[in-house]
């Protein structure tokens, strides 16, 4: 409805009733045009009306959705499910093109701009949630590990006689495999231990340059967020290295946008050395359906060649999801749903830590991991090496999902590449033991429930009950991907 079809409209019902009609519209309308204007997350959320608004118009940009639109190409928006099409908000097309997955598409300029302005509003979160020097980002319509696949071939073609990724272990698949899938060499660089924590061995890593070779070297792949008792990576002390020998900087941030000592480690980094991409999972981060990642960084141009690096067109769902998403929080939402996950950190801890005592174990002193917990399997271990293990599948059976419980001695093979002690990112941890994590969207009522759980199958357990396994779960369920326990 245009002004002119509001003033047709005086004509069939009373103008006082069509006049309020049409400032109801414009109300929808200014928050349309601060969003075009500003490109930034609103301040406070919108009302899903005013999404559904939005979304509509920008799918009757797009040609698959022109009323006269006669289409003979391969590729015309064509969908032949409706379910399908309302699924998508009928924004079919998705986003860039054959070249470049941030070029616009003539054919589908609705599609273009919501790709734009997701762009320009996530790169808002970022900066208000502690990386406040970045200066440009994209979603990427793929998970973090794939994501970050595209980050290494990049830097392929600006480093071409390098073989080697300098690598601080962190015992998760699809960081590594990333490296492997990119066609590089992942170079080990085991962590030390202190106290509880494991941290990264900066001596090694430099030792490492210095045998290889800085041109023989892509990069230094580092990790910001980590199940305990690993911590985050020392971003300023790596940054520098890098910055020292002149080898490139990624960080993987999988979950870090929720924790701001993360994104502070980024910032600090960045400023006083080396960082050219971070990258970020969208599902993880803003609790939407898996199948993205954000890569950003602070080199317009670095950026740029990533996503010109991505062959073809790709889904726009993944930018679909996490725009909606950030409409309806709004800045002021997201920003309260990252102080309630921060809140119940301390509680989970308290928590975990007064049963820990109460079974006779502890909870590991990890003052430098922002998101996740360990607490002691001593006792378990002591009194069978199945103990262990039968708790993760007494967890899973009763519902408790996420938790990890990590056993000692595990050996496994990833792509051609053996690790000792696989899980607890060192080759002999002291102990083993059980993971939990305060994640964003994380409620109260989900830590008091898991603890009840947690208290009966350790009871059980120590009463020696006959051993229950469940052959098709995992005890160390959520090992193989990235999510957040």
């Amino acid at each position: 409805m245009n002004s002119e079809n509001f003033s047709l409209s005086e004509k069939i019902v009373s103008s006082s009733y069509v006049r309020q009609g049409l400032q109801a519209r414009r109300g929808h309308e200014q928050l349309i045009r601060v969003l075009l204007e500003q490109g930034k997350c609103p301040e406070e959320g919108w009302h899903e009306s005013t999404i559904e608004l939005f979304l509509n118009e920008l799918a009757v940009m797009d040609s698959n959705n022109f009323l006269g639109n006669c289409g003979v190409g391969e590729r015309e928006g064509r969908v032949s499910s409706s379910l399908v099409a309302r699924r998508h908000f009928r924004l079919i097309h998705g986003i860039g093109r054959s070249g470049d997955i941030a070029a616009i598409q003539p054919k589908a300029a609705g599609s273009s701009l919501l790709n734009k302005i997701t762009n320009s509003v996530v790169l808002d979160v970022l900066k208000f949630t502690g990386v406040r020097s970045a200066s440009s980002c994209f979603v990427c319509p793929m998970a973090t590990g794939m994501s970050l696949t595209l980050c290494f071939l990049t830097l392929r073609h600006r480093r071409p006689e390098a073989r080697y990724i300098l690598w601080p272990r962190i015992d998760q698949k699809s960081c590594f495999k990333s490296m492997v899938t990119a066609g590089f060499e992942p170079v080990v660089i085991e962590n030390i231990l202190e106290g509880d924590e494991l941290r990264t061995n900066l001596q090694e890593l430099e030792r490492k340059i210095e045998e290889l070779g800085a041109k023989n070297i892509l990069c230094v792949h580092s990790t910001t967020s980590c199940f305990a008792p690993r911590v985050p990576d020392r971003l300023e002390e790596l940054a520098v290295l890098c910055a020292k020998h002149d080898i490139p900087h990624i960080v993987n941030n999988a979950y870090g946008v929720q924790s701001s000592k993360c994104m502070h480690l980024i910032q600090q980094g960045a400023r006083v050395g080396r960082i050219d991409a971070f990258v970020q999972s969208l599902d993880k981060n803003f609790m939407v359906p898996v199948g993205g990642a954000i890569i950003a960084g602070f080199d317009e141009a670095f950026i740029k060649e990533i996503s010109q690096m991505y062959p073809g067109r790709a889904s726009a769902s993944p930018s679909l999801d996490v725009l909606i998403t950030l409409l309806s929080l709004g800045a002021s939402g997201y920003k309260k749903l990252l102080s309630e996950r921060k809140e119940l950190y301390g509680h989970l801890a308290h928590e975990l830590k007064a049963l820990a005592e109460k079974h006779g174990e502890r909870l590991l002193h990890t003052p430098h991991n922002p998101i996740s917990l360990a607490m002691s399997l001593n006792s378990l271990q002591g009194r069978s090496d199945k103990a262990v293990t039968q708790l993760g599948s007494m967890l899973f059976t009763r519902q408790v999902s996420g938790a990890r419980v990590i056993p000692l001695g595990v050996e496994q093979t990833v792509s051609g590449h053996t690790f000792q002690g696989f899980m607890s990112h060192a080759n002999s941890y002291p102990c083993p033991y059980l993971n939990a994590a305060s994640a964003i969207g994380i409620t109260k009522d989900d830590i008091t429930l898991c603890m009840k759980r947690l208290e009966k199958c350790l009871k059980s357990l120590k009463k020696e009950a006959p051993v229950e396994i469940n052959e098709s779960a995992s005890p160390c369920e959520g090992l193989d991907d990235q999510t957040v326990p």
